[in-house]
């Protein structure tokens, strides 16, 4: 026989690689969302795991314009400067901020949906806020 004959289940092997993935923990550089930078402790890097690191990972990447910068990936960051400031209604700003916001983070495989989600808009200001469903907890995050 030239070909060998495997019995593998595909399903199984996505199931157990799905579940792999979820055992990963997340891990982010600590940062103070109130100065925007790097949250040091006697002048190193303080290193957050988990939820935390969740919070982070959402905040930091809702504050980066998606293809601005080339050292992240077409993946990472948001479109919402696409809607902000254009003149269209709020229930149109809420519910694209809401797909726009989605389509953020559902690059990130922790987070699941996300509920609440609330706008603020302010001339050409967008406040945002929602609670992040994760396989690890609730992140309330305002952005």
């Amino acid at each position: 026989m030239i070909f060998p004959q495997l019995n593998i289940n595909v399903d199984n092997v996505i199931d157990q690689i799905t579940e792999e993935s979820k055992k990963t923990v997340p891990k982010e550089y600590a940062w103070d969302f109130e100065n925007n930078d790097f949250l040091l402790r006697d002048g190193k890097f303080v290193i957050v795991e988990g939820i935390e690191a969740l919070r982070v990972w959402i905040w930091k990447a809702l504050q980066t314009v998606r293809m601005k910068y080339s050292i992240y990936s077409d993946k990472y960051g948001h479109d919402l400067d696409s809607i902000v400031g254009k003149g269209f209604s709020k229930a149109l700003i809420e519910t694209e901020a809401k797909r726009l916001t989605w389509e953020c983070l559902r690059a990130n495989s922790h987070i699941l949906r996300l509920e609440n989600f609330s706008i603020a808009l302010n001339k050409d200001m967008l406040n945002i806020n929602f609670t992040a469903i994760t396989d690890l907890g609730e992140v309330s995050v305002s952005v």
